[in-house]
């Protein structure tokens, strides 16, 4: 079976949806997709995000997608969209895992980022709960208690420099980086410990952490752990679509303009593929950027 719609919207958590509204709002004819596998679905809570704060991320989605659904012109359903590709004549084709296609005027992709962690036994399972990405969406749980830094990175000083706001830091720095003179300083003056013996071990029952396990046998309490781990696209879609990337400071980025279109016409990215600033806030303030961007194309037309 094939439907076509007015926008096809790729990934259905705080971008998709966020842009779909806004399209939904306008009485447009929306399809959006969504494989149910959002980059937040291994923490417990949402921090930080105006009017939902301390809620679990599924909660969230669930009740937008609930006020999503009382606007007849958007259909949602669940799948994993294949391939997408654009015809001589602009419209955009969407294959999915199901073998069933879809197509449109306009093109949204929400498909977000896949953290990639580094390779430390007991990181994975302890990931979103007691191993942490962002301090502001979850620092504020795990203050005052003994917190880790573990170097995947060269920007992995900045975050050491901002933890101590919210407890006692040690950076583990892996021999992935030094401090610069500027940055040993700034250290200092934050009060954070700087470990050079690599960490080999988390230790604890899972997910909490009693402490960590250092290749010099050192045994070292800790009771969460951030790592700014690298990121890479969670979808091939845009990279089957031929569009422009840019390299961030953890990973690639998807190229886009203000009103979040890509460098191929018609095609928009929304949320964390499209910046290299990530949480919550600003996945939903760019899918609303996407929703309207699209809005004002399907009535003013397309710019390359």
């Amino acid at each position: 079976m094939h439907t076509h719609h007015e926008v096809i919207v790729i990934g259905g958590s705080f971008a998709g949806l966020s842009a779909a509204m806004q399209l939904a709002r306008a009485r447009r004819r929306v399809l959006v997709i969504d494989a149910g596998r959002p980059r937040n679905r291994f923490a417990e809570h949402a921090h930080g995000f105006f009017g939902q704060d301390g809620k679990p991320p599924a909660q969230i989605v669930a009740e937008a997608a609930a006020q999503l659904a009382a606007y007849p012109t958007v259909q949602r359903i669940e799948g994993e969209v294949r391939t997408a590709e654009r015809d001589a004549d602009g419209r955009f084709h969407v294959t999915l895992s199901d073998g069933s296609r879809a197509s449109a005027d306009r093109l949204i992709l929400a498909t977000g980022i896949r953290d990639e962690l580094p390779v430390l036994p007991g990181l994975a399972e302890r990931w979103g709960i007691s191993v942490l990405h962002c301090p502001y969406c979850h620092g504020f749980e795990v203050s005052g208690r003994q917190l880790g830094v573990l170097a995947a990175h060269p920007l992995s000083v900045h975050q050491a420099i901002l933890i101590p706001d919210w407890g006692p830091t040690t950076w583990f720095t892996q021999g992935v980086v030094d401090a610069n003179e500027e940055e040993a300083a700034l250290l200092d003056a934050r009060g954070v410990r700087i470990e050079h013996s690599p960490v080999v071990e988390i230790l604890g029952d899972a997910p909490r952490i009693d402490a960590l396990r250092l290749a010099d046998e050192q045994i070292v309490p800790i009771d969460a752990l951030f790592v700014g781990a690298r990121t890479v696209m969670a979808s091939d879609l845009a990279q089957q679509l031929g569009c422009a990337f840019d390299e961030g400071p953890l990973g690639a980025v998807v190229r886009v303009d203000a009103m979040k279109q890509t460098s191929v016409t018609g095609v928009f990215v929304a949320g964390d593929a499209s910046t290299p600033m990530t949480n919550a806030t600003f996945a939903s303030a760019s899918g609303v950027a996407a929703g309207v961007g699209v809005h004002r194309s399907l009535i003013f037309g397309l710019h390359a």
